[in-house]
């Protein structure tokens, strides 16, 4: 009569060491888990700053030449150095007198997201954006020829990509994946439309009509071009002259560091 409460005390005992040894061994996860890197102070939401430029965050959707979210970007966010997005500020509110507005289409990069770009290059079987973003360039080119890298001046926080959009503004539509795809240097009326004004090529086109003074861009395309470089110019920006959309302002806060917070609004609080 006396073995079954024995019985019974032994399984609860085993019991009991059981749940003490799972907290034991779940604890040290738990501490160890690492938190999500925030910006530093000198990193800003532009829209903080000037609510009034337009945004196309593209990496936050699939509508880009990996064709997929890419990784870090949770949300569509222009995350800037301060310096940068004051001296956007300042630009748009030159532009907004003309009767245009900047449209950003990429600011702050993290690493990952970088990372993400280098994988997928060398991936050469995975080309279900070549026939919008580059149609005329082998995919096993993309490195030597300039157009992925593993380090990106976006990293540092204070390079945009960005165009001109004449107002009043009209809608974007969403992209829809698996639609039809049309080169990126095709006529503005047979591209997508994002709303920009003509710049000879849309955005992230890996072609050297994206080259900022190539010279088959002419007319309307080149008075376009040369407003959005004029204007950033005067304001401490430097243009890439292989991107006209690309430019970084100048001095850096951070010319030697790579950042890989994500984009988001917890990353820069409430700045």
């Amino acid at each position: 009569m006396t073995r079954l409460p024995r019985t019974r005390a032994l399984w609860r005992a085993l019991a009991v060491a059981a749940a003490a040894l799972l907290t034991a061994t779940a604890a040290p996860v738990t501490a160890g888990a690492k938190p999500e890197p925030k910006a530093p102070e000198e990193f800003v939401a532009l829209d903080r700053v000037d609510p009034t430029i337009l945004h196309e965050m593209r990496y936050t959707t699939a509508h880009n030449f990996v064709g997929e979210r890419i990784d870090g970007y949770r949300q569509p966010v222009c995350i800037l150095t301060k310096p940068a997005a004051l001296a956007l500020h300042k630009a748009q509110r030159k532009l907004l007198r003309q009767g245009y507005s900047l449209k950003v289409y990429d600011c702050y990069r993290p690493q990952r997201a970088v990372d993400h770009f280098v994988r997928w290059a060398e991936d050469l079987s995975d080309e279900r954006m070549k026939a919008e973003f580059y149609p005329k360039v082998d995919k096993s080119r993309l490195f030597a020829d300039g157009y992925i890298a593993e380090k990106s001046g976006h990293s540092r926080g204070s390079t945009v990509d960005l165009t001109l959009v004449k107002l009043p503004a009209r809608p974007t539509r969403p992209y829809v994946p698996g639609e039809p795809l049309v080169p990126c240097y095709a006529p503005q009326d047979e591209r997508f439309p994002d709303s920009s004004v003509d710049m000879g090529t849309g955005y992230d086109c890996f072609d050297t009509l994206s080259h900022t003074d190539d010279p088959r861009i002419t007319g309307e395309q080149r008075a376009n071009r040369d407003l959005l470089r004029g204007t950033l110019s005067e304001l401490g920006f430097v243009n890439l002259p292989e991107e006209w959309w690309h430019f970084t302002y100048k001095p850096e806060p951070f010319p030697d560091t790579y950042f890989d917070f994500p984009v988001s609004r917890r990353s820069v609080g409430g700045r």
